[in-house]
């Protein structure tokens, strides 16, 4: 008897468990774009692009942190917290030291304990060393008098 009862007992909470759904939280923070390519930019000049944000909850939202992985990549954003439906603007700059490829990711916290990434990429081309190549005729000019 106690076998039956302790049986039916777990079926019924085996039941009860299966009944219950699970409760999920959409994602507030959605990013129009996640990535962007400055392609090819010549070294020595920053370049800049601004990625948007979109707050789809129905709190505001607020933006903890916006991490870049290395000292080249600046991100810049307010720290006011986002409406519910508003957007909002991270500004990130790339100082386009060193020649080559680069793919750079940046982390952006938000309501304390979650995250997202988008991603700068491009190739920067060796400048020229000077503004224009040496003519060698202005030496042959100089020379000349009239």
């Amino acid at each position: 008897m106690k076998k039956i009862i302790a049986l039916l007992s777990l079926t019924a909470c085996v039941l009860f468990a299966g009944a219950q759904t699970l409760v999920t939280q959409e994602d507030p923070l959605v990013l129009k774009q996640t990535e962007y390519n400055f392609s090819q930019i010549p070294q020595g000049k920053p370049v800049f692009y601004t990625f948007e944000i979109v707050n789809t909850g129905k709190t505001p939202l607020k933006l903890d942190d916006v991490h870049a992985a290395c000292g080249c990549t600046t991100p810049e954003w307010s720290r006011d917290p986002i409406a519910p439906g508003a957007t909002a603007k991270i500004r990130v700059g790339y100082n386009a030291a060193t020649e080559g490829p680069f793919e750079k990711p940046i982390t952006i916290t938000y309501n304390t304990n979650q995250s997202k990434q988008i991603k700068i990429k491009g190739t920067v081309w060796k400048a020229p060393e000077g503004s224009a190549p040496a003519n060698a005729s202005i030496d042959l000019l100089k020379k000349q008098t009239f």
